[in-house]
């Protein structure tokens, strides 16, 4: 993992969240290289980290790991969006990503 290019603009999250280290280098791996998203930020909640690109933000976490509601409504309302993913990994290697908003949204028809 040290040698991944990827590796010294996550170091320092993956030495915070030890429990979410794989889930983080996973997610950012898959939205910079088969994504390919431009311009990712890296965003600290102080209780999981996540990614911003100007118009989503994604909250990696992995299907082993405790999920809180809390989390989840914390991500809201530090990003002041009204919309983020929820990027869920598996020891596999594979992700899923669902689509999360604030309120309730009507699907479209």
């Amino acid at each position: 993992m040290q040698s991944h290019p990827s590796y010294p603009i996550l170091s320092p999250y993956l030495k915070k969240y030890p429990t979410s280290a794989a889930s983080l280098f996973q997610t950012y791996n898959d939205i910079t290289y088969a994504q390919e998203w431009k311009d990712i930020t890296v965003v600290d909640l102080e209780d999981g980290g996540g990614f911003a690109e100007d118009f989503s933000y994604v909250f990696p976490c992995s299907l082993s790991e405790k999920f809180t509601f809390e989390q989840l409504q914390n991500a809201f309302s530090h990003l002041e969006i009204g919309q983020i993913f929820l990027a869920i990994t598996s020891e596999d290697a594979s992700i899923v990503y669902y689509k999360l908003s604030t309120g309730i949204v009507k699907p479209p028809v």
